[in-house]
């Protein structure tokens, strides 16, 4: 398998952490394949995520899909008055009905969350595939779907999925789903090199469960610092529709600030895979899957007025 590890001129550029610039040093691409080449050489790409806690597919999902998948989200957004028309340019009006016309946060959110076109991208076949290649066995996707829109001034801070959902198989794994194209300002996934083999830090995350051990789930240290102490570099990318970065439980990762400017929203949905014969963590399955202390989609921070996040900016 051909290994792609360095970005094209200008694809580092503008990465912000924290509201800090990353030293330019500290900046590292993506593990990445050509979807061909993913499909070809399954244990090639297993043995990537094995080494690299994650490999970037590109070109694995249908671009027009995915265009599609946007759409439908910007739209929903879009008849609640937070996404100024044209919806499909993503730019928030720091406004919001939603409260007005769905009272209930958790129904609405699952709607969108829900929507035909974004579940034909994040549970269909292509990435069960992609999934399937890695856990070398047939692969089933988490019925709950993780929707991101991020705003100007926000990112997500570092994180193990472990703590999240660990009940059920321990062989799961993360699948990042850029929904349109996202440039490094516009606050994309952004990974620790190498954390996946840090075992000191692994050690300390392995087993615990945000719900049952009542402890926070983001990392307390933040991403430059730990990294500079660590000797390592922070790895991200330009991403274009169509691109799919799957992960590991143990690799550390956040986002990247979206610093664009004008309001304009980084629109991106993870989902989990994992072998189908496996037991099932039963917060992430079902209909309605529960979701963490009962709330559902109602506990994610998509299901608050996009309009209020951004006017808090």
């Amino acid at each position: 398998m051909t290994s792609r590890t360095t970005p094209t001129d200008g694809d580092l550029r503008a990465v912000r952490v924290a509201g800090r610039e990353v030293p330019p040093a500290m900046l590292g691409p993506l593990h990445e394949v050509a979807a061909a080449e993913a499909l070809a050489a399954p244990a090639a790409l297993a043995a990537s995520v094995a080494r690299h806690g994650h490999v970037l597919v590109r070109g694995g999902l249908d671009r027009a899909a995915v265009l599609d998948a946007r759409a439908e989200v910007f739209a929903r957004l879009a008849a609640v008055g937070e996404i100024a028309e044209p919806a499909a340019d993503g730019v928030a009006t720091g406004a919001s009905r939603r409260a007005a016309l769905h009272p209930d946060a958790g129904a609405f959110w699952r709607g969108v969350c829900e929507g035909p076109r974004l579940r034909a991208v994040s549970h269909g076949a292509a990435l069960g595939a992609l999934a399937a290649a890695i856990l070398g066995r047939p692969a089933i996707a988490f019925d709950f779907l993780w929707l991101r829109t991020m705003v100007g001034g926000r990112a997500s801070p570092l994180h193990f999925d472990h703590v999240y959902m660990n009940r059920g198989s321990l062989d799961v794994l993360t699948a990042w789903i850029p929904l349109g194209d996202v440039p490094p300002e516009a606050g994309p996934i952004l990974f620790v090199e190498g954390s996946n083999r840090f075992e000191d830090v692994v050690a300390r995350y392995r087993g615990l469960d945000v719900d049952r051990d009542a402890m926070p789930g983001s990392f307390p240290e933040d991403a430059i610092g730990f990294a500079s102490a660590r000797g390592a570099r922070l790895l991200t990318s330009s991403f274009a529709a169509g691109d799919v970065l799957l992960f590991d439980m143990f690799s550390l990762h956040g986002s990247c600030d979206n610093a664009m400017q004008g309001g304009r929203v980084r629109l991106s949905c993870d989902v989990r895979w994992q072998p189908a014969a496996d037991a099932r963590d039963e917060r992430w399955f079902g209909d309605p899957p529960p979701g963490h202390g009962g709330r559902g989609y109602g506990g994610l921070n998509g299901a608050r007025p996009l309009g209020e996040a951004y006017a808090a900016r």
